[in-house]
């Protein structure tokens, strides 16, 4: 046991004092929390010129109705050529041209010309507000007033409650739910894969530069393998808690810095690319936003936190050791990265059709696709971790983590017999009939 505690070290302070994991360890943050900073950051230097748009309505329906905000202002052309606006964009300064059709109400299609992309606001405005009048109008015709039909306009919200085995009744958000799901799945299948392959490649470097034969005269290859195993296990767990801390830290000091009034900011924004019935209407719905944020802060108190938090870590370790068994086998059974393709696909299967599964496994955790995929051991690090935040019921949880863990040791076992032969092996294309040979011959 002290020799694999010394082989755990080797293999930890090797890995950690890499150029390769400093930079890493340091750039994984920073891109990190670009992917949250980033938004807000454009969204402030979005480009606030006004736009001023031409419009010729050949329905004379819209003339004067188009609802303008601070950003865009329409200029209604009645004696101006389509053809003439479209070839002098730049000396007439327009940011583009809108043409109603005399048939847009039985088919309501316009054409936005411009010598740029139009933005999504522009696009949405219009649509929008033309919409709204449309559909007005048709109401009128019909003799039905819009105010109206607005009132019993009604939004209905499905509260989730669970009733539990004891009659405890709990609030649920599956949105809350799903997201900590896949985002704890992807993250068990994406360090399965980064640093499974690093114990495969570790293995190979040493067996390809002949440092193993030495290696192999002081310890055991078993004790080689786990010490190997488990000391690129922390390597990855310290790896992975200096980028959740790190990431968290330069968030909050960028944000304070620099983004301390964004929401006041965002309001503003939203305020002047909306108009002023797109706010009215708005308005008319902050009770129920209050309700539906009520909502996501009781359905945040409803999880578990400590349970899907143990879940994790535990699918997150029991998930690695049990591929980097496999991995480890692989790289002492080949010469070279490159021949271990015919023996990663069967590998790596299980673990890309647990990903494939998502949206069955998210849209129906208690359905039989869910509940076996999360069961079978090589699928359920990722499967089971998609379940836990909708809460599942204990026994399929310890069912889930016997047998996760019985098919780890028997395949640390079978991994183990393959590294003793296949170490020292030289030269030699290997198959599955030769693995086999090897799963049978003796201890020695």
């Amino acid at each position: 046991m002290n020799k694999i505690f010394i082989i755990i070290k080797r293999e930890f302070l090797t890995r950690v004092k890499k150029r390769s994991f400093i930079i890493m360890t340091v750039l994984g943050p920073i891109l990190m929390a670009a992917m949250f900073i980033g938004p807000a950051w454009l969204s402030q230097v979005e480009d606030n010129e006004l736009k001023t748009i031409a419009v010729i309505d050949s329905s004379k329906i819209f003339v004067g109705s188009l609802p303008e905000t601070d950003l865009i202002k329409f200029k209604y052309i009645n004696n101006q050529k389509i053809s003439d606006i479209e070839n002098n964009f730049a000396t007439n300064k327009y940011y583009a041209l809108l043409f109603i059709p005399p048939s847009v109400l039985s088919s309501p299609n316009v054409v936005l010309t411009s010598n740029k992309q139009p933005s999504l606001a522009v696009r949405m405005h219009i649509s929008n507000s033309l919409k709204r009048d449309i559909e007005s109008l048709k109401l009128l015709k019909s003799n039905i007033d819009p105010q109206v039909l607005k009132s019993i306009e009604t939004n209905v919200n499905v509260n989730i409650t669970k009733v539990n085995d004891d009659g405890t009744r709990e609030k649920k958000s599956a949105d809350l739910q799903m997201i900590l799901g896949i985002v704890g799945g992807m993250l068990i299948y994406f360090f399965i894969f980064m640093y499974g392959a690093q114990v495969m490649r570790g293995v190979i470097e040493e067996k390809s530069s002949r440092i193993i034969e030495i290696i192999i005269s002081t310890v055991k290859p078993f004790q080689l393998m786990m010490g190997k195993i488990v000391g690129i296990a922390f390597v990855g767990l310290t790896q992975f808690l200096l980028w959740v801390i790190l990431t968290m830290t330069i968030v909050t000091a960028v944000k304070s810095a620099f983004f301390s009034d964004i929401n006041s900011y965002e309001n503003i924004q939203s305020q002047s690319i909306m108009s002023k019935t797109e706010v009215a209407d708005n308005t008319k719905k902050e009770d129920i936003s209050y309700n539906d944020v009520n909502a996501v802060f009781d359905s945040i108190k409803s999880i578990d936190f400590p349970v899907v938090i143990g879940s994790f870590l535990f699918f997150f370790l029991m998930g690695y050791l049990l591929y980097a068994a496999m991995f480890a086998a692989i790289g002492s059974a080949v010469d070279s990265e490159a021949d271990t393709q015919q023996f990663m696909m069967p590998v790596t299967i299980p673990l890309i059709l647990s990903i494939v599964l998502i949206g069955n496994v998210t849209s129906n955790p208690e359905g039989p696709i869910a509940f076996w995929f999360s069961i079978i051991p090589f699928t359920s690090p990722v499967v089971m971790m998609m379940r836990i935040p909708f809460g599942v019921p204990w026994g399929e949880v310890i069912l889930s983590v016997v047998l996760l863990i019985s098919f780890f040791i028997f395949m640390t076992w079978l991994a183990g017999k393959i590294y003793r032969t296949g170490i020292l092996m030289y030269g030699k294309k290997i198959n599955y009939k030769e693995l086999y040979k090897w799963l049978k011959y003796k201890n020695y």
